[in-house]
């Protein structure tokens, strides 16, 4: 993977400039409102600025709807079975996402042929189509913000004697120091119902070179996750982290949103969070420098591997909107080189983004980390079928398994279920033998 070395961050906006598709001399659309509904996180404060320069150029008002983490997915349902959803909706790419979440077929616009597409990374322009047709427009890092990893305070490892480890057993031994020490192993914000589900899907390269082709059995209905020893143990050691108090007193209810703050302030050693995690905390917190940070793999299942993941939040044109036209022009304002890079530059949690033409900001302990860890391979939620569809239902259960409602074992069953469940609504042949 070849990188090109950044930039710091730039500190004033760069001009906008002007295309056919959105200038001024244009037909005016004064009096248009495109809605764009996301889940939290997923729109950036300079998207949001680029939205207001799509209106001074256009005319066209764009109201962007945010959606708490764990209720998005529900609301975008219901949304779309009352045919009712916004012009733009946003959604995690992936082939069962598109097919099973969000019926793109039906419910979105084909965006083949659009000129981005040229200029877009084609694993990231994969992740978004379906059957050949692109659907999704990922304005998205698919690096740095995409590679959740385990961040951890160097100077903590450094006063308890504790070496950056390799194994599963290393990893609990130094969670054990470091909480002997009145300090919390790791901040793990399980109350918004996403994160915790990070430390499975995303050690699976490591499932898969210990049996290589255990995705493929697995999306051809021959290999289950409960009949597997190896997912099932990765599952009871990321309990095991739980129940020795790892994630510290409060998880249940620690969110995402704290996570810059828990971790500048010294009182947690480790988090599982993106690559470009120190960059931000030093954003927020000036006298905390990056530097006091460094990362390594999630080491569940001894887990030494990069989590390769091209797929992430996308933008979906509704096809029942009344705006068409003008949401396809947005898109395509985005999608601008220059437009790209002020959201690339102004954008503390990427370093990249998936487009030719555009300059990086990678900084030295991110180079480090992909220098020095192998990329093998893809997170499972990207290549085994119908996973990431039940992303928050795996949540659910994670919570009920460190509460003491479920077992491990019974987790790996309840993604079976759900597998089944989908694959039958999809008619995958692979389910009707």
């Amino acid at each position: 993977m070849g990188l090109a070395l950044g930039v710091a961050l730039l500190q004033t906006a760069p001009s906008f400039g002007q295309s056919p598709a959105t200038d001024a001399s244009a037909a005016p659309n004064t009096g248009v409102t495109l809605t764009v509904m996301a889940s939290q996180e997923w729109i950036k404060p300079a998207e949001q600025d680029l939205g207001k320069k799509f209106e001074q150029q256009t005319g066209i008002h764009v109201d962007y709807q945010i959606i708490p983490a764990d209720q998005y997915f529900n609301v975008l349902k219901t949304k779309l079975n009352a045919g009712e959803a916004a012009d733009i909706f946003g959604g995690q790419t992936g082939k069962s996402d598109l097919k099973l979440q969000y019926d793109v077929e039906n419910n979105a616009v084909d965006l083949t042929g659009a000129e981005w597409t040229t200029r877009i990374d084609p694993a990231a322009l994969d992740q978004s189509s379906l059957d050949g047709k692109v659907y999704g427009a990922e304005i998205w890092d698919i690096i740095a913000s995409n590679y959740f990893v385990t961040i951890y305070n160097k100077d903590i490892f450094k006063q308890l004697n504790i070496d950056v480890p390799k194994t599963f057993d290393e990893f609990a031994a130094a969670c054990a120091t470091i909480k002997a020490a009145g300090i919390t192993p790791i901040y793990e914000p399980i109350s918004d119902g996403w994160h915790q589900v990070l430390w499975f899907p995303f050690v699976g390269p490591s499932f898969e070179a210990a049996e290589p082709g255990l995705a493929d059995k697995l999306n051809a209905n021959t290999a289950t996750f409960a009949g597997d020893a190896n997912m099932t143990k990765a599952m009871t050691q990321i309990n095991q982290l739980y129940q020795s108090g790892c994630f510290g007193d409060n998880a249940l209810s620690d969110t995402f949103a704290n996570t810059n703050t828990a971790m500048a302030s010294g009182k947690y050693a480790m988090t599982v969070s993106p690559l470009t995690t120190p960059v931000a905390i030093e954003t927020a917190f000036p006298d905390v420098k990056a530097s006091t940070f460094g990362m390594f793999p999630i080491p569940i299942f001894d887990n030494q591997l990069q989590p390769v993941h091209p797929a992430g939040p996308a933008k979906f044109i509704y096809s029942k909107s009344q705006h068409v036209d003008q949401a396809k022009q947005y898109l395509d304002f985005l999608m601008q080189p220059e437009n790209l890079q002020y959201l690339l530059d102004n954008t503390p949690e990427f370093a990249s983004l998936p487009f030719t033409g555009l300059k990086s900001k990678w900084d030295a302990a991110q180079t480090d980390f992909l220098n020095t860890y192998a990329a093998k391979g893809l997170v499972y939620q990207d290549v085994v079928n119908y996973l990431n569809p039940q992303w928050i239902d795996m949540g659910k259960d994670m919570v009920s398994m460190f509460t003491g409602s479920m077992t491990p074992a019974d987790v790996m069953a309840s993604i079976d279920q759900r597998r089944t469940e989908m694959a039958t609504t999809a008619k995958d042949p692979a389910w009707s033998k």
